[in-house]
């Protein structure tokens, strides 16, 4: 068998194009229109070009947006300043802080100087937390779009073996999260994980995010799985891999991520569409 691809780039256009009208109604009604802050710190090369992304995202949908661009000897009390003007700007409904920061920016401080209802990352603890409850606001946006990605595929997700590669608070864990909602059978992997590959070879779903390139075999794959690969790496031929061999991987799933062109986009379009859910909450406006 081979694979059928699942078109990250499409589905993301979808969602945004439906937010678009969203916004489109709501501003026609005298709502605000949605805003989002990014706070970019230092002059890292991918962190401005994702920033850009971002950015364009905003202005295609209609979102008002601004970008605020930080040295990297910024002191942390500077960074905390800004969020708390923002936090109090009524033009600004979605704070996002380009992540990683600077060593002398301690991280958790930063994320959690950032109101809740105003946290579109969805890495503020009130927002983790109601995601473990079952009950999410905002929501960490790769693992959502990475939901939104399995669910495009019609696939039933109750009672399935999930198997998530990758521990960290950005994908692996509130991916876990989920999943459980979801009502899968949720197993996660790290780097202290013994036989990964028998873990990963009953794995019915499988989500990988270790940014080590090509880590998982297409021979580890489960005949019929769905595969979600989060990972870009740049090699150093210049070419982009995920962290799933694709080759191999696609002969044996039934669906799988294409890298690029799978995730990221998702992550742009779940970052909007909680932008937009941050300016009805603080607007008191539950659809």
């Amino acid at each position: 068998m081979s694979a059928q691809l699942i078109d990250g780039k499409k589905i993301a256009r979808d969602i945004q194009q439906d937010i678009a009208k969203k916004v489109a109604a709501m501003t026609q009604q005298g709502n605000p229109t949605p805003g989002l802050a990014v706070i970019l710190i230092g002059d890292n090369p991918a962190s401005q070009i994702y920033v850009a992304h971002k950015q364009k995202a905003c202005e295609q949908v209609g979102f008002y947006s601004e970008k605020i661009m930080l040295s990297h000897d910024t002191k942390e009390e500077k960074l905390l300043s800004i969020i708390d003007d923002l936090n109090k700007n009524p033009k600004i409904h979605g704070i996002l802080v380009q992540l990683p920061l600077p060593a002398h920016i301690n991280n958790q401080t930063i994320i959690e100087r950032i109101s809740p209802l105003k946290d579109v990352d969805g890495f503020h603890p009130y927002n983790l937390g109601r995601l473990a409850q079952g009950n999410p606001v905002l929501r960490p946006c790769t693992p959502y779009g990475c939901l939104k990605l399995i669910e495009s595929t019609d696939i039933i997700l109750k009672g399935k073996d999930a198997v998530i590669v990758g521990s960290s608070m950005i994908v692996g864990r509130p991916m876990a999260l989920e999943l459980l909602i979801a009502k899968c059978t949720v197993t996660v992997c790290h780097s202290q994980t013994q036989h990964l590959a028998d873990k990963i070879k009953k794995a019915d779903i499988l989500i990988v995010g270790t940014g080590k390139p090509e880590l998982i075999k297409g021979a580890w794959i489960k005949e019929g799985a769905v595969v979600i690969d989060v990972g870009i790496n740049r090699l150093a031929d210049g070419s982009l891999k995920g962290d799933v061999e694709f080759e191999t991987a696609k002969e044996r799933a039934s669906f799988i991520t294409p890298v690029p062109g799978g995730v990221g986009p998702m992550t742009i379009a779940m970052l909007l569409s909680n932008t937009l859910q941050a300016a009805t909450l603080n607007k008191g406006l539950f659809e």
